[in-house]
């Protein structure tokens, strides 16, 4: 195909997509979307105004009013970019087990999504972008270029997250990693709004038992001419 302007990259937790997205948008020059991060954001928002996320109304109002941006990466500590809310950085913050336990409903609510949504998709139209998320494909950009559902085993993205966090100096189980990963698929597969499922265009990838290099090489070799 052409080479795409746009590229969707859908996936459940820890499966890759951004490690993924970020090779590729390194690759061409893109922009870089993990768009999952304004629901972290917002998450971690709720959390720190209320202490919950319970109060759905009270969660979706607070969407609408916080400005969540996503920059150029300033430190060279893992991140693949800046993320900052109403201007406080907060990039690792909402990696949090506490962010992790939450985002799921947070993310189900039809306020928060249709805040987000509609900033993901501005930002996607102006092409030349990789946007990564869990309903990018079907929802956000289903015009993108090129769909890519990228998928693994539940104790294989367990074991990917809990690398990931002690990486980062934190502390976690894996028990405890791979519970959270179960209720946050259940959640995200059977949500009314936008849930996670291949757009019906979408090139399914397992990663299971491929590095990322070989997934990038995958998804590279769709955008031979």
């Amino acid at each position: 195909m052409p080479l795409p302007l746009s590229i969707a990259i859908d996936g459940p937790a820890a499966s890759g997509k951004t490690t993924v997205g970020e090779r590729l948008a390194q690759k061409f020059g893109y922009l870089l979307f993990d768009t999952g991060i304004m629901y972290r954001a917002v998450t971690w928002a709720a959390l720190q105004e209320f202490g919950c996320v319970c109060d759905e109304k009270a969660v979706s109002a607070l969407a609408q009013r916080v400005v969540i941006d996503v920059q150029p990466a300033t430190q060279k500590d893992g991140r693949f970019a800046d993320v900052l809310l109403d201007g406080k950085d907060i990039t690792w913050e909402i990696r949090s087990p506490a962010v992790d336990a939450n985002v799921s409903p947070v993310s189900a609510y039809a306020g928060v999504r249709e805040a987000m949504t509609a900033q993901q998709r501005r930002i996607g139209l102006r092409g030349k972008v990789v946007m990564v998320g869990r309903d990018i494909g079907t929802v956000v950009l289903p015009e993108a270029d090129l769909k890519i559902f990228l998928d693994a085993s539940v104790s294989v993205r367990a074991r990917r997250r809990l690398k990931e966090i002690l990486g980062r100096g934190g502390e976690a189980r894996y028990e405890e990693v791979l519970g959270g990963l179960r209720q946050r698929d259940q959640i995200d597969s059977s949500r009314e709004i936008a849930p996670l499922k291949p757009a019906k265009n979408a090139v399914i990838i397992n990663s299971d038992h491929l590095g990322v290099d070989e997934v990038v090489s995958q998804i590279l070799a769709l955008t031979d001419p």
